[in-house]
């Protein structure tokens, strides 16, 4: 978001201040991780559109003496750097929200291969492993392949940032409301603690202050590092609503000041190495309303084994994986975007006529029955009766195919192309189909409903419980646009 204010505003300064800026941005391979490790790569709808993926990571580096005196822990001095704060930036192929999902730093993985892309050492698989350690094994991209290991996610860039560059970049932003619900001071008796300190209620922080704000977690709930990535949420949520608030930045110095700090702050990959690319992403996040931003955290559990540690929560957390996978919108709002938003100048070309639905009545809707499974045969005139079932819904045009079609074990919604995406998730959602069971495909001609095994009667179709399309409780999620959000100050922090 500073990136789409500070290059539109720099754009005329001259090739040389561009290529200066250019010469600015630190680069490193996106990922390092042995082949049989990634991810696939999404392909494009017919439209063109795919989504991104982009891994913020956060480096407790002390290899300066600026990032010495900023992060302490002397012990620390020069050893290799741990990936701190991990989170996950998923941009949907339409453009019409951002969903991320923070990892706990206390995180206990399976790390992948790596090959240090300088030195060539290879850094061996291991398990149960600390997951910021990943980045110390060769750089940050060992950090995405750990991540597209876990979650079958396919990361297009990464962005990483230290403590230097957390300080410079709060201070060009300027300062970001944050809130506590009682006094706080982040320092222990034997050392513990950011240093934090404010008085009950809302402060706008910024510099060294926004770095303790996103580095405590000695002070907020039960002093660990799943509180601490509420705290960060909170900011970042914060920030970007104070940057689309003042995005009218017309002071030459200023934006030249912004565009310094943003390219010498950060270390990307080729993909994003060069001021013109750093543009059209940020062009890309621009789209985006405020409120269709979505901050979650990783489910996790306790480890059995590593007390203090935490390991992915079963169930829950490869199910937002899956629906960060499958581009479904962790808000619940796939479906219902409103492009010409206010607070997004550009979100009325966010989203292309193909991701929008016809009205009920003009969404022509072939039924099928596919309710036979390997034990029972077909129920006899079930695609009739969910094709009446759409009729009285308003689907006029819903028919039944009396063709004979093999079983589905679930219940499937398929489209031909692009243009037809839009109606078919209207469908779906109009008989409480998960999205996530909509699917594109060339086998049909127009848009399909498969009945499956899992609706042999009835007129309300219910999700097993692992399939619907919910961002799960244990996520913790919260909405960009929630300015109510306060943390919670452990009463042994507070003054």
């Amino acid at each position: 978001m500073v990136l789409a204010v500070v290059i539109s505003g720099t754009a005329g300064a001259g090739y040389l201040y561009y290529r200066h800026l250019n010469a600015n941005i630190k680069k490193d391979p996106l990922n390092i991780g042995a082949p049989r490790d990634r991810a696939t790569k999404v392909r494009a709808n017919a439209a063109g559109q795919t989504p991104l993926n982009i891994l913020l990571i956060g480096s407790d580096a002390r290899n300066s003496k600026e990032n010495q005196k900023l992060g302490g822990a002397k012990d620390t001095y020069n050893t290799a750097p741990r990936a701190d704060v991990q989170m996950l930036l998923h941009v949907s192929a339409d453009r019409t929200n951002i969903s991320a999902v923070s990892m706990p730093r206390d995180t206990l993985l399976d790390l992948p291969q790596c090959t240090d892309p300088e030195t060539g050492d290879v850094y061996e698989a291991r398990s149960n492993t600390i997951t910021n350690d990943s980045l110390g094994r060769g750089g940050p991209g060992c950090t995405v392949a750990t991540w597209e290991k876990l979650t079958d996610i396919h990361i297009d860039h990464f962005m990483m940032i230290d403590f230097a560059g957390v300080v410079s970049m709060a201070d060009a932003v300027g300062g970001v409301p944050v809130c506590v619900d009682a006094n706080i001071h982040s320092k222990s008796s034997d050392g513990h603690g950011s240093g934090l300190k404010l008085k009950k209620g809302t402060t706008s922080v910024k510099g060294v202050q926004a770095l303790e704000w996103l580095r405590t977690r000695y002070g907020f709930e039960d002093n660990t590092d799943i509180a601490r990535a509420k705290a960060q949420h909170q900011y970042m949520n914060s920030m970007v609503r104070e940057l689309r608030a003042n995005a009218t930045l017309s002071n030459p110095n200023k934006l030249r000041t912004l565009a310094e700090t943003a390219t010498r702050a950060l270390t990307v990959d080729e993909g994003l190495g060069t001021v013109a690319k750093l543009y059209d992403l940020s062009k890309e996040l621009r789209k985006v309303p405020t409120d269709r931003i979505t901050m979650t955290t990783m489910p996790w559990q306790y480890s059995t084994t590593s007390p203090g540690r935490v390991v992915p929560r079963p169930g829950d957390a490869a199910k937002l994986f899956r629906l960060v996978r499958e581009d479904i919108a962790l808000d619940g709002k796939d479906g219902t975007a409103t492009p010409d938003s206010p607070d997004s100048p550009d979100a009325a070309d966010s989203a292309s006529a193909a991701d929008r639905a016809a009205a009920d009545d003009r969404i022509a809707v072939r039924v099928e029955n596919g309710t036979r499974d390997s034990e029972r045969a077909a129920v006899e005139g079930r695609a009739d009766a969910v094709a009446d079932l759409l009729v009285g819904k308003g689907f006029a045009k819903a028919v039944a195919d009396p063709s004979a079609v093999d079983g589905e074990k679930t219940t499937v919604v398929r489209y031909p192309s692009a243009e037809l995406k839009g109606d078919a998730r209207r469908v779906a959602e109009a008989l409480g189909v998960p999205l996530g069971s909509v699917k594109r495909s060339t086998d049909v001609s127009g848009v399909t409903l498969v009945v499956g095994a899992d609706w042999r009667s009835g007129t309300a179709y219910k999700a097993a419980k692992d399939d619907d399309d919910s961002t799960p409780d244990t996520a913790e999620a919260i909405n960009g646009s929630d300015e109510k959000q306060c943390m919670h100050v452990n009463p042994d922090y507070t003054y």
